[in-house]
């Protein structure tokens, strides 16, 4: 018999909303907003995190994009592999994002590299050797509107989302360093399993000052590098409904209609990619019947895209490192290490207790 398991509270929502906007924020500002103590939202969340309903991990900044390349790859498998082929591709740190799809591909993936030499050495080498696997198509992303750590729910009122939403920066991240280091890596690594982790525990993790810990954070994140994000099992919250199109613009439009398309509520990932289809939009829906309603939507708005095809994702394997279940439940994390030898597995040993630069 399946597992049955029980939806999100409104009360829930209000408090994943919350940490959408504020990912760490503290228990008092949040309760303070959600008009609650501050012992009961840590305990509402503690209850969601350790049912896997809800988490707090990391998200890649804008910059980040600029370093590193990313892409999404259509995975085709034998006959009956797509599960086996599914659950050994979702140990790979390079493939971030995994989705089992109702259309010619059985996998979409969202992956990333240091650099195009590897994208190519996995793409080329690693992937095609993996047990079950019949072929791989990759488009490579050239430009990302927007990517889902930015996609919100809409469950608190506008006065409360005031109370929690960061002014805007007064100018462009700060002028720095920007190489990951070993120690970063490490850093992640620790943030993606708890992206509310204390600076205190992630100095004791990693063998260095809590000053230390706390500065290599606000670097990354000032440096437009790291970001934090709450998710949610989608499918408990009222979104299970993912679709993926693929759609054509002239390269003269298409960036004006990526930042359009990045401005509505359902989009979750908008990208331009390689290929005779140069826009791949990602989006959360409630329902099936809503694919064809924001298709519509779309083509009227926007009469210079051509949406060549529309897949809607039967279930998320993955998702930016977490390992899901049917439910959409986070049951483990595999860090996402894009700075990894892609040779099918992630190798952080020794990065630990690296010096801090």
């Amino acid at each position: 018999m399946q597992e049955t398991a029980k939806p999100l509270s409104e009360d829930d929502l209000a408090l994943i909303h919350a940490l959408q906007l504020r990912p760490r924020a503290s228990w008092t500002d949040l309760g303070r907003v959600l008009a609650v103590d501050p012992v009961t939202v840590a305990r509402r969340f503690a209850r969601l995190n350790g049912q896997g309903a809800a988490w707090v991990g990391l998200s890649p900044g804008a910059r980040l994009f600029e370093q590193v390349r990313a892409a999404f790859v259509e995975i085709d498998c034998a006959p009956g592999a797509a599960a086996r082929t599914a659950a050994a591709l979702a140990a790979h740190p390079h493939l971030l994002t995994l989705e089992r799809s109702a259309a010619g591909h059985d996998i979409l993936a969202t992956i990333a590299t240091a650099d195009l030499p590897a994208l190519s050495r996995y793409t080329l080498d690693v992937l095609p050797r993996v047990t079950g696997i019949t072929a791989v198509r990759v488009r490579i992303v050239t430009h990302m509107f927007t990517e889902g750590g930015r996609w919100r729910i809409a469950a608190l009122e506008p006065r409360q989302r005031s109370r929690l939403t960061a002014p805007p920066a007064a100018g462009p991240p700060r002028p720095g360093h920007r190489d990951i280091t070993a120690f970063d890596r490490a850093l992640l690594a620790r943030l993606a399993h708890d992206g509310r982790a204390s600076y205190q525990s992630l100095a004791t993790a990693l063998g260095v000052s809590l000053s230390s810990a706390r500065r290599r954070v606000e670097r990354l994140v000032r440096l437009d590098l790291l970001r934090f994000r709450c998710d949610f099992a989608r499918p408990l919250g009222g979104w299970p409904v993912a679709v993926t199109f693929r759609a054509r613009a002239a390269p003269t439009e298409l960036p004006e209609i990526g930042h359009a398309l990045v401005r509505r509520p359902e989009t979750r990932n908008c990208a331009a990619v390689t290929g005779p289809d140069n826009l791949v939009l990602q989006a959360s829906l409630h329902c099936v019947e809503d694919v064809p309603r924001l298709e519509t939507q779309l083509a009227a708005a926007h009469p210079g895209l051509d949406i060549v095809d529309r897949t809607i994702t039967l279930r998320h394997d993955k998702l930016l490192g977490r390992l899901l279940d049917p439910h959409g439940r986070s049951v483990g994390v595999v860090p996402p290490d894009v700075w990894a030898e892609p040779d099918g597995t992630g190798d952080l040993a020794g990065a630990d207790n690296m010096d801090v630069p």
